[in-house]
């Protein structure tokens, strides 16, 4: 019989490709998921795992078990769910994950809703950027993210379901007394002497920022990288540079300016899950209580290019 913990150790090799990776992640040792996934081959009398080198990929038997075991373990979660739930109260714990200027907007307030319409239900939310939110949500390590349909490196195949949330757009952050101010909108050949403020490395507003740079004919001059909104906040406030970031992560607070840019840009905000696990109450309440937030002044409606055929495609630039 297949043991779900072991069937859980497999599908995360295939989403993280080494075994490390799966022990940090499970807070394991690399020893114990190496025993343990020897005895998942074992106990299916299949070579499961092949060694090239130091490292570890799957066998196609592997590859298929991986696959399946992702489907079971969702079955299996839906099927305890609704043992514990016959009156269709959403009860369990489930995992949210959302990038930075999402936590506030939309996953505290929707936190704070259902611990009053559903408490037995337990939202544990996890910070994640869009690079890192599709990889956890088909590995398991998240239930439902909010991110962006808009990132080209995440493939969005018929395991995920998408339900669009709105549109945020980028905008321009300068030092209150910066000499752009006194426009209306900008055009970001404009800044091209500009010291920026950016993201990490890879992440998607940095590749986001060096790509519109470039676009305007310019590399951006970059004083500092953090991985916080609000650092790069702080550093604009200080006077020693300015930064791209979506309006979402901006709020009254900040001693900052905000400009659209001349050619707008947007990115769209989503809803994401395993296909198949909206049928548990308790992921169908967290979804509803996603969609169900207040008035969000930076949000538009959903946009169409949201849609699964246009998934891939880079921000969107309104004309």
């Amino acid at each position: 019989m297949l043991n779900s913990g072991r069937l859980r150790l497999l599908s995360l090799l295939e989403t993280l490709g080494t075994v490390r990776a799966v022990a940090e992640t499970l807070h394991l040792s690399a020893s114990t998921v190496s025993q343990q996934l020897a005895v998942l081959e074992t106990e299916t009398r299949c070579r499961l795992i092949e060694r090239t080198g130091r490292r570890v990929r799957l066998t196609p038997a592997g590859l298929l078990l991986a696959r399946r075991g992702r489907e079971i373990l969702d079955q299996m979660a839906e099927a305890e769910a609704e043992l514990h739930a016959l009156n269709d109260e959403p009860i369990g714990t489930v995992r949210l994950g959302a990038f930075q200027s999402a936590i506030y907007t939309f996953a505290v307030p929707a936190a704070t809703r259902l611990a009053t319409t559903h408490p037995r239900l337990h939202l544990e939310l996890i910070e994640l950027e869009p690079h890192e939110g599709g990889p956890a949500l088909r590995s398991g390590e998240a239930d439902v993210i909010v991110t962006t349909t808009d990132y080209v490196g995440l493939s969005w195949g018929a395991d995920l379901e998408v339900i669009p949330l709105g549109t945020d757009p980028i905008v321009l952050v300068l030092p209150r007394d910066h000499p752009l101010t006194s426009r209306t909108t900008v055009n970001l050949a404009a800044c091209a002497e500009e010291t920026w403020a950016c993201d990490r490395p890879q992440s998607y507003m940095a590749d986001l920022t060096v790509r519109l740079c470039r676009e305007s004919g310019f590399e951006p001059r970059v004083a500092c990288r953090f991985s916080n909104y609000l650092m790069l906040l702080r550093h604009v406030e200080s006077g020693r540079s300015i930064t791209l970031l979506p309006a979402l992560a901006i709020t009254p607070d900040h001693a900052v300016a905000t400009r659209e840019l001349s050619t707008p840009v947007h990115r769209n905000i989503t809803i994401a899950v395993r296909r198949g696990t909206t049928q548990r109450a308790a992921v169908n309440a967290v979804v509803a209580a996603l969609r169900d937030h207040p008035e969000i002044p930076a949000l538009s409606a959903p946009d169409r290019l949201s849609a699964p055929n246009q998934r891939n495609q880079p921000p969107v630039r309104d004309r």
